[in-house]
Order: C-alpha cells, then sequence, then structure tokens
C-alpha cells in the first residue's frame, strides 16, 4: 500500500461505494414491490375508499393528522382510529357525530374545523380510515392513542 491516498483510489471509492449503494437502494425497492400487496390488501379497495382518500386530500387532513406516521403531529393519528372508536360496531356513528359536532369550542383545546360533510362523505371518509386501518403496518402507531 502506497504512503498517500491518490486521486485514483478516491475516485475507485466514490464510484465503488455509489455502486455498492445504488445495487442495496434497488434490492430494497424491489423487496417493497415485492411485500405491498400481501401487505395493503388492495383487493379491499372500492369506491367509496378511493372517495374517501379524494376528502382526505381535498380537505388537507394531514395537514393536522398524521396517517401511518405520515404528516402534521397536531392532532391525533388517525391510522388505528377505526380499532380505537368501537371498530364495526361503532366507529361510523362515533365518527359521523364527532364531525357533525366540529368545533367543540372548549377553551384551551386546539379546534378541529367543520367541514361540513354530508353523511355519503363522511360514510366515505370513514370507510378510508377504516381501510387504513386494516393494513399491515407491523404494528404502527406504537400504542393505541396513536
Amino acid at each position: 500500500m502506497s504512503e498517500s491516498f491518490t486521486k485514483g483510489m478516491a475516485r475507485n471509492i466514490y464510484y465503488g461505494g455509489s455502486v455498492f449503494f445504488l445495487l442495496i437502494f434497488l434490492a430494497l425497492t424491489f423487496h417493497t414491490t415485492k411485500e405491498m400487496p400481501q401487505r395493503d390488501h388492495r383487493e379491499n379497495l372500492t369506491e367509496s375508499v378511493a372517495r374517501g382518500k379524494a376528502l382526505w386530500e381535498d380537505n388537507n387532513c394531514i395537514g393536522c393528522h398524521t396517517l401511518l406516521g405520515e404528516g402534521a403531529y397536531f392532532a391525533p393519528e388517525l391510522g388505528n382510529v377505526y380499532y380505537r372508536r368501537g371498530g364495526e360496531e361503532g366507529f361510523k356513528q362515533f365518527f359521523s357525530g364527532w364531525l357533525k359536532s366540529q368545533p367543540l369550542n372548549i377553551p384551551g383545546r386546539r379546534q378541529m374545523p367543520n367541514f361540513h360533510l354530508n353523511d355519503q362523505e363522511i360514510d366515505d371518509l370513514a370507510e378510508f380510515l377504516k381501510w387504513t386501518s386494516e393494513m399491515n403496518v407491523n404494528n404502527w402507531p406504537p400504542n393505541i392513542e396513536g
């Protein structure tokens, strides 16, 4: 080994490292695209879920809430709200009542705006949140209250 670090050695380390990490990136991308169909249950996507996602985006819910760890941390995580608030038996009734009662006007508490959604839109948004809660996300969020 020579006593000095040459330009050729630096170039070889740069190109070798770049190729190595590019291969790692490609392997992880392949693994993710192979695993996603088993984890996201895309066979359960319906028109109602798609409309609910559109409402989620149009009303910028992610500007305050997180969904599966993505979004703002101003309001609660909603990745497991379906199970937290009643599941199959009571979620839709809870969710509809909650959205219609906003804002609560409790002093010192953050206020959620009333988006004036009709019953069909509330049901679609509930279906979207139900669909996201049924995804296999390795037990995210780490606690039941998000």
